[in-house]
């Protein structure tokens, strides 16, 4: 690939071409995202520059390299953001996707009302959700459990100093000493079927780790168990979120319904009208 000119504009211009052809599906977002990252500037700071200095050229052109070979841009950049907040991702780790930031918005209204809820979340993974719900919900009690040691580690870096029980361990004995006690369970767990693994993208498949990806023959092994441990976990009247693949929207409410500890159950949408998570109230 060629090296990018140093003036910014006709840079982005070449790297929105390199990006594009590579099949990237926002081309003009991500190569603005690669030369703030390659600069040391905000997003917001582009717009004040109108030539890069050559070493920043060149990390900019060895980022679009890298991405146009299918690198995720949250591993070039380290970051990911999610909702109002920023979490350091990388190999080892899912990458929050803001799809899965509507069942935020939709945890954060059902505990709106009360004075001092409670909450865990399962399968934190890099700590996301429970991070955002920290920031905008700062009278909950927030707790949070990880399986997976590399993953734990990035769950570790992004909670510290939020006030987040941080604990590894199996989510279903976790918590015991919360039973009973909870007013929200709210997890993404894995939920791809192993037989699906060929018609996962390549760059969800060979990026995120397979234990955030695949969870049994049809997909719910996981949810089952978010099932089980919400049931003994919340308070009667609390509630339970999870996401789920879209083909899924019949299949992840009957786990709960199958259950028999629940009412109230119901699937939800995320941004692009696509059904994207389960909820249900406790008995």
């Amino acid at each position: 690939m060629n090296r990018p000119p140093v003036h910014v504009a006709i840079a982005l211009n070449w790297a929105r071409a390199q990006l594009e052809a590579a099949g990237v599906a926002s081309p003009s977002a991500e190569a603005r995202t690669l030369l703030a990252h390659a600069a040391g500037v905000g997003l917001g700071e582009l717009v004040l520059m109108t030539r890069l200095a050559p070493e920043a050229g060149e990390r900019f052109a060895d980022l679009v390299d890298r991405r146009a070979a299918g690198t995720p841009v949250q591993h070039l950049t380290g970051v990911a953001h999610f909702r109002t907040v920023g979490v350091a991702v990388g190999p080892g780790v899912f990458i929050p996707r803001p799809e899965t930031e509507v069942m935020v918005g939709w945890a954060l209204e059902a505990i709106a009302g009360l004075a001092s809820p409670v909450v865990v979340e399962l399968c934190t993974g890099s700590g996301a959700i429970a991070r955002a719900l920290a920031a905008e919900a700062p009278q909950a009690s927030i707790h949070a459990v990880e399986l997976d040691p590399p993953a734990a580690r990035y769950a570790e870096r992004n909670l510290f100093g939020t006030g987040v029980d941080l604990r590894v361990g199996d989510m279903a004995d976790a918590f015991g000493d919360l039973d009973g006690t909870v007013d929200l369970v709210i997890s993404n767990p894995p939920y791809i079927p192993l037989e699906a693994w060929e018609s996962v993208q390549a760059e969800v498949r060979d990026f995120d780790p397979g234990a955030a990806l695949f969870s049994g023959p049809d997909g719910l092994d996981a949810m089952r168990v978010v099932a089980r441990v919400a049931a003994r976990l919340l308070v009667p009247g609390g509630v339970v979120a999870a996401e789920h693949a879209e083909v899924q929207h019949d299949s992840a409410q009957q786990v709960f319904l199958d259950h028999g500890g629940f009412t109230g159950v119901r699937d939800h949408q995320d941004l692009t009208r696509r059904w994207r998570f389960v909820t249900a109230t406790r008995i």
